[in-house]
């Protein structure tokens, strides 16, 4: 069967009741991810670490622990521009998708994701391998609770409107990554670059975290009781709806932290200060 029908043949009629067929993953997505894991591992070992080296001088005087961060922020970056866009390119041309938010063809979706959970799966390895430089308990948890998440996307092929709109966030991680970067180089907070960037880290955060939150919420509420609804199984349910509060009670939380660093840096420079999060990552 086709790509287009595929995702079409998850029900069964069992004494005339709708049952979700539970399908394996498939070699595309297996093939996708293990090579994203690979590659990702990659840059963190051998690419980042000559890259930094030959155009960024500080990287040198970096100690062991900063190093290996430094190293991690770099895959980070690299993994949320590549997502973000790709994920982009699905909401604006990805007609069966945006068509059809729950059971739309999920090919495209399922490339991304799997390129997320190949990136997922090599930071996980990195922290536990690492733990004394960027071991967070708070990261674990979260990279685990996303992989089941998306096991239902890739496996079923269930949601792919929803999970492609939640990786748009992943835009605002570069720039959570540049301040880093520009405090261990030593740049003073009042600095011109840290000021830039802690303005462009409070835009794009606003943009793809919280402005959206109508668009999200009006398409889950669309949907919402009606037969494709009913079709998603309740694990799918449950690692959707919850897990979708719950992350975006906590942009409001940090989207205040930040307009509230951002309106000081701009009122007083020499005082202001743009709050990150813990380790300065987002996810």
């Amino acid at each position: 069967m086709g790509a287009n029908t595929t995702y079409l043949s998850h029900l069964c009629h069992v004494n005339n009741e709708p049952e979700v067929v539970m399908e394996t993953f498939s070699p595309q997505v297996l093939s996708i991810a293990a090579t994203s894991f690979v590659m990702f591992q990659c840059l963190f070992h051998f690419i980042s670490p000559w890259i930094s080296a030959q155009f960024c001088p500080g990287y040198h005087r970096l100690g062991p622990r900063h190093s290996i961060e430094w190293n991690s922020r770099t895959v980070s970056t690299v993994h949320a521009i590549i997502v973000g866009l790709f994920c982009i390119y699905i909401l604006l041309f990805d007609d069966a998708v945006n068509e059809d938010p729950v059971w739309g063809n999920p090919s495209l979706v399922k490339k991304n994701v799997a390129i997320t959970c190949g990136y997922l799966l090599s930071d996980l390895l990195l922290i536990c391998f690492y733990w004394q430089a960027i071991g967070d308990k708070f990261f674990v948890i979260h990279h685990l609770a996303a992989l089941y998440a998306y096991y239902y996307v890739l496996s079923i092929g269930m949601l792919p409107y929803f999970a492609n709109f939640r990786l748009v966030a992943e835009l605002s991680t570069p720039c959570v990554n540049q301040r880093w970067f520009l405090e261990v180089l030593g740049y003073p907070k009042k600095s011109f670059p840290n000021m830039a960037n802690g303005v462009a880290m409070t835009a794009s955060f606003f943009v793809v975290r919280i402005a959206v939150m109508p668009l999200y919420y009006s398409r889950m509420y669309a949907v919402y009781g009606t037969e494709p609804f009913y079709r998603v199984t309740v694990g799918g349910r449950c690692a959707w709806i919850g897990p979708s509060f719950c992350l975006d009670i906590m942009n409001v939380m940090w989207m205040h932290k930040m307009a509230r660093g951002c309106i000081s840096v701009l009122r007083s420079p020499g005082k202001g200060k743009v709050e990150t999060l813990q380790n300065g990552k987002v996810h």
